[in-house]
């Protein structure tokens, strides 16, 4: 089955199950999926029940795509996403994104918890432009000519409107919320603190290992993306050591501000 044939097949089954017509597609990242327990009318499905879909093994990561109102808009919400060092192919990790476009999506709101170069633990920080370092593209092989073009512009890959939009509310609601440049790295271990200094050298402010694939993808589309950062914690060599239980930790003290900044900015989109 070519991967095309795999979308068309997911996406007739979940309008089967009453997954029509979403306008935007929420990627929720580490400790961020509870928003999409805020999702009203919620049609909700298992990772394992829908047809070519991924799994997701990572604490902090439910497993389940929910379908359903939230501030207004029609949203398809992933409650954990799919990473490359889980063992997923990239064609696994961005299938979503395909389906969201597939469906009727005209954008993409993507979060991580991601490593503080610029920032401190506790920021939330709008992604302006990203830096892959992962020696991977999800566009390699046969291009999707109904999808995209075979050489993708990426100039303006995190839209500025979205932005720009996403600033006005932080500021109306009094939520800080900052901006820089994401450096995807494959994972599934943490940056040595030589790799974060020269990741600083390149202007990184944030590092990861997620949103670089979906968010190729999601260009390459034509969709529309917003991307949010929560800073869990500082890269290598900024703190003593790092683990995934503070990722998770951090993200907890800040969701509730993270919650309230995502169902306004979808208001106003």
């Amino acid at each position: 089955m070519t991967l095309v044939e795999k979308i068309n097949e997911t996406c007739d089954f979940l309008r089967q199950k009453g997954m029509t017509a979403p306008e935007f597609g929420l990627i929720l990242g580490s400790g961020l999926g509870e928003l999409a327990e805020e999702v009203e009318n919620a049609v909700v499905l298992d990772y394992a029940d829908i047809p070519n879909w991924g799994r997701s093994t990572v604490v902090g990561h439910a497993g389940k795509l929910v379908y359903g109102d939230l501030a207004g808009r029609k949203v398809l919400a992933l409650q954990g996403r799919f990473h490359f060092y889980e063992g997923n192919p990239l064609e696994v990790v961005t299938f979503p994104v395909r389906v969201m476009k597939a469906l009727g999506c005209v954008g993409v709101l993507v979060t991580n918890a991601a490593g503080g170069i610029g920032f401190g633990p506790g920021t939330l920080m709008a992604i302006s432009d990203h830096i892959n370092m992962t020696g991977q593209n999800p566009l390699i092989g046969e291009n999707l000519d109904d999808f995209g073009p075979r050489f993708p512009d990426m100039s303006n890959a995190y839209t500025a409107d979205y932005r720009k939009t996403a600033f006005a509310v932080a500021d109306k609601l009094g939520v800080k919320l900052d901006e820089g440049v994401y450096i995807g790295v494959t994972g599934p271990c943490y940056e040595t603190p030589a790799e974060i200094r020269a990741f600083k050298t390149l202007g990184a402010d944030a590092v990861g290992m997620s949103t670089v694939p979906e968010v190729i993808v999601a260009a390459h589309s034509g969709l529309k993306v917003l991307g949010i950062s929560a800073i869990t914690n500082h890269a290598a060599g900024f703190q003593s050591e790092l683990n995934h239980e503070e990722v998770v930790a951090v993200t907890e003290r800040i969701k509730e501000d993270f919650k309230t900044l995502v169902k306004a900015i979808l208001a106003e989109l």
